[in-house]
């Protein structure tokens, strides 16, 4: 029996599974054309991983990353990550009281439940690594204390690929800590058409007032069932198969770790659940293999994509028992 099961009525869970197709098509109303990019975002979400978005300013990467803190109820703080950006800007800091005459601590914008770091390539390297702590453990140590961060904490970072003067490449440590790395990509014309209209409208746009209903803790709630969705030996030993083909594809000299195969295994759950489907197949893994091997792989290719696709087309398939069925 599944944590959501065990917790919840199968009538609470239905609700839980409906507040997030309110959220998917909340997320689509704010990015109109995005389907793909905002399903990815959800499949980041639910299995509890933190999302790197790499893309060009003004395609809507902080609108995003708002209507999503917004659709699921929780805290959200924006840091925005220039050179001059301390640690303790990041997680907080203890400050003395005059009238106690004792320490107090601050706490820092990494204490909300979900939190965008803007133009993280633009912080210094020790300021990024105020963030490793937090993405990996939940949690941050000050002062030698230690302080618990939300178990649903959600971080969205974004990078501006064509800015290289005054960046730091973020190193492979800290690109492991992300799930995902995507793309949001220019709309379509007649995105951009009706955004235009939008915009010199006296009214309000109706689907953007999508209620999702999210009440606190129904997303924990969500991500626990997300890990419970049952993984047949059959498909963990495909994934394995694909993980260790990266240590040894001539085109990559960083493989995946570990780590990374419990992360894409967990995303491969969360999007069998969107599919409304309680278990993985092998399409799962490759619907995710993309945005989950781009940002850790180490890839000496100017196409990432075309090395990820030929490691997935040398490893066979297995065939999924009767009971199984395809993504739909």
């Amino acid at each position: 029996m599944s944590a959501l099961e065990l917790q919840t009525p199968d009538l609470r869970a239905e609700e839980l599974r409906e507040k997030l197709m309110q959220l998917r098509r909340r997320l689509n109303a704010t990015l109109k054309g995005k389907a793909d990019t905002i399903e990815q975002v959800l499949v980041c979400l639910l299995a509890q991983g933190h999302l790197l978005l790499e893309d060009q300013p003004g395609l809507g990467k902080t609108t995003l990353a708002k209507a999503l803190a917004e659709g699921v109820g929780e805290r959200f703080a924006r840091v925005q990550c220039t050179p001059d950006l301390l640690p303790s800007d990041v997680t907080g800091f203890s400050i003395f009281n005059q009238k106690s005459h004792e320490f107090e601590f601050r706490q820092g914008p990494v204490f909300a439940e979900l939190l965008l770091a803007d133009e993280i390539n633009r912080a210094t390297p020790r300021t990024q690594s105020a963030l490793l702590e937090a993405m990996a453990e939940r949690q941050v140590t000050i002062d030698t204390e230690r302080y618990r961060l939300s178990p649903s904490f959600f971080v969205i970072a974004t990078q501006n690929p064509i800015e290289q003067h005054g960046t730091y490449p973020l190193p492979e440590a800290q690109l492991d800590r992300f799930a995902m790395k995507l793309s949001i990509g220019y709309p379509e014309a007649e995105d951009e058409i009706a955004m235009l209209s939008r915009a010199v409208s006296s009214g309000t746009d109706e689907d953007e007032e999508i209620e999702t209903g999210f009440g606190p803790g129904d997303l924990l709630l969500l991500q626990q069932e997300v890990a419970c969705i049952p993984v047949s030996r059959n498909v963990q030993e495909y994934l394995v198969a694909l993980g260790r083909l990266t240590r040894r594809h001539a085109r990559v000299h960083l493989g995946l770790s570990p780590r990374g195969l419990l992360t894409w295994q967990r995303c491969a759950q969360a999007c069998a659940y969107l599919a409304e489907r309680r278990f993985v197949t092998p399409d799962d893994l490759q619907h995710v293999a993309l945005p989950v091997l781009s940002v850790r792989l180490g890839i000496d290719d100017l196409d990432p994509e075309r090395v990820i696709q030929e490691i997935i087309n040398e490893v066979p398939v297995p065939v999924a028992p009767s009971s199984e069925g395809t993504r739909s």
